[in-house]
């Protein structure tokens, strides 16, 4: 009789927690059902999982918007935007803050938060303060410096073991060259110390390996729904990535903490790099490796991405990379940028080269470095957003996010040819019209207090790489119908086999 009554009652208790958890989805797909999407997202996460898994979820969301709408909904709880106006308005209104489930699944360690995923507004502003002055280079007076000693690595690597002929291909892994020369940048502006890709022509210590493997257990944890039990108090801390471990993020971890601790055990008076700003301004012990940790990886891959997108497009586009290869050859003549054996370009100097600048602008338009969602929880009591000049509540409880294709491809933003790479669009555009188009571009960088700390040294690197390289060499695909292999990981790309031939200019300057 007991064992009856047991039962009995488990499944009463069963039928009550189902019950309970259909009113809960009901009334979720009742409270958002104004905000149209795909079959099944009112209810269920699952296509947004599926569309992550299969790695191309940029390219969904951007769908979605075009189907459905600047603001639609991809889960019962989950917008995504494709409004330049919203995504503003979300990240300047007071209230909004980022969304936990979202970034907490970006930590790199165990219960640990850095600038990127922390989502406490008073402590992510407070952190922002206290590192901003080391990237924007104020206290970093050897900025362009570093990053010209690493590209001329990098010219020297490609001239002593890479340099194609009439007579003889020599393969090289563009997408690998490139990701080389960003941590070689983002380690010596930031550590001190260049971590030495370029001059080994070697993964050192396997940190792209390492990375690359870190990102894909996280960006699939996350599409599972597991990524939640990696900071579980007790269970995490057997899961989350660790120093001690021997891939993934650990190995990252341990090389960069050993660089860290060296360093602040050393006086920062005689130090301009990023890591002594940090200490100056009050950053130490775990907080210190983990925003050095951070650097490394997000200031690494999202500039790899956006010079390897932007390269792809001009080495593609033969008209684009001839009126760009004039452009720079006519600065070299005029004066506009050094003579051969003089240096390299400045960036002031790359600055005013507008097809230059055009080619960069629109490279980073069709092909965002950085492709997260980035969600954003709506202010509990809801909030009035203005979309296309129609007011729009938006209840709380919900959360918006960024599609970053759907808005950087936008036909009324840039025209009917927006999927088009077309540099001269920047060119032709009326001051409205061109106004319009910066300030959208721009967002591939963030907003407002949710600003990409490192898009001076991006736009610095992005620059002067491309003039250099096009100024030099002349490069080609080796398979144009397969120029890469390109997979979204929690919206960064990670990129390999860009194989490419390199030919030695042989255009003399009077």
């Amino acid at each position: 009789m007991g064992i009856a009554v047991s039962s009995s009652q488990a499944v009463t208790l069963l039928c009550g927690l189902l019950g309970l958890y259909i009113i809960r989805i009901v009334t979720t797909y009742a409270k958002f059902s104004k905000f149209r999407g795909p079959l099944g997202t009112g209810i269920s996460n699952w296509p947004h999982s599926m569309a992550m898994l299969r790695g191309n979820c940029h390219e969904w969301y951007a769908e979605v918007n075009k189907k459905y709408g600047p603001i639609a909904r991809v889960a019962p709880q989950v917008l995504i935007t494709s409004s330049p106006e919203v995504w503003m308005h979300v990240n300047n209104k007071p209230g909004y803050k980022r969304s936990d489930w979202y970034y907490r699944a970006t930590r790199i360690e165990y219960r640990r938060d850095n600038v990127f995923s922390q989502t406490d507004n008073v402590k992510h502003d407070k952190r922002r303060k206290q590192m901003a002055p080391g990237y924007s280079g104020r206290e970093n007076t050897q900025l362009e410096g570093s990053v010209d000693e690493r590209l001329q690595d990098l010219l020297n690597l490609i001239r002593s073991k890479y340099i194609s002929s009439n007579r003889h291909v020599v393969p090289m892994d563009l997408a690998k060259k490139v990701q080389y020369f960003t941590l070689d940048v983002i380690s010596s502006v930031g550590l001190g110390k260049a971590f030495g890709m370029l001059k080994s022509d070697h993964d050192v210590d396997n940190y792209l390996q390492s990375s690359e493997e870190g990102l894909a257990i996280s960006h699939t944890a996350l599409a599972m729904g597991f990524s939640s039990i990696t900071q579980m108090p007790f269970i995490g801390r057997f899961i989350a990535a660790s120093p001690k471990d021997n891939n993934g993020f650990g190995r990252m971890m341990a090389a960069s903490f050993r660089i860290v601790d060296a360093r602040a055990a050393e006086s920062t008076n005689e130090r301009s790099d990023m890591l002594a700003s940090f200490i100056r301004h009050g950053l130490s012990g775990d907080d210190l490796r983990s925003e050095a940790l951070e650097q490394i990886i997000a200031g690494s891959d999202t500039t790899a991405g956006a010079i390897r997108g932007t390269l792809l497009y001009i080495i593609t586009n033969p008209r684009v990379y001839l009126k760009l290869q004039r452009e720079v050859d006519d600065a070299v003549r005029s004066g506009g940028a050094p003579g051969i054996g003089e240096g390299l370009i400045t960036a002031a100097q790359a600055k005013n080269l507008p097809y230059l600048q055009a080619v960069i602008r629109e490279g980073i338009r069709v092909r965002p470095p950085v492709a997260n969602i980035l969600p954003r929880d709506v202010p509990t009591g809801g909030d009035t957003i203005v979309v296309d000049g129609e007011s729009i509540f938006v209840p709380g409880g919900v959360c918006i996010g960024y599609s970053s294709y759907g808005m950087h491809r936008s036909e009324d933003i840039y025209g009917k040819d927006a999927e088009a790479f077309r540099p001269e669009r920047w060119l032709e555009a009326d001051p409205v019209k061109l106004a319009v188009m910066v300030r959208t571009n721009d967002l591939t960088f963030g907003h407002g207090k949710f600003q990409c700390l490192g898009k001076p040294v991006a736009q610095i690197e992005i620059g002067k790489m491309i003039f250099e390289l096009l100024r030099n060499f002349d490069i080609a695909l080796i398979s144009p119908t397969r120029p890469w292999d390109a997979r979204n990981y929690l919206g960064l790309f990670a990129i390999s086999d860009m194989w490419v031939q390199v030919m030695e200019r042989t255009t003399s300057f009077p």
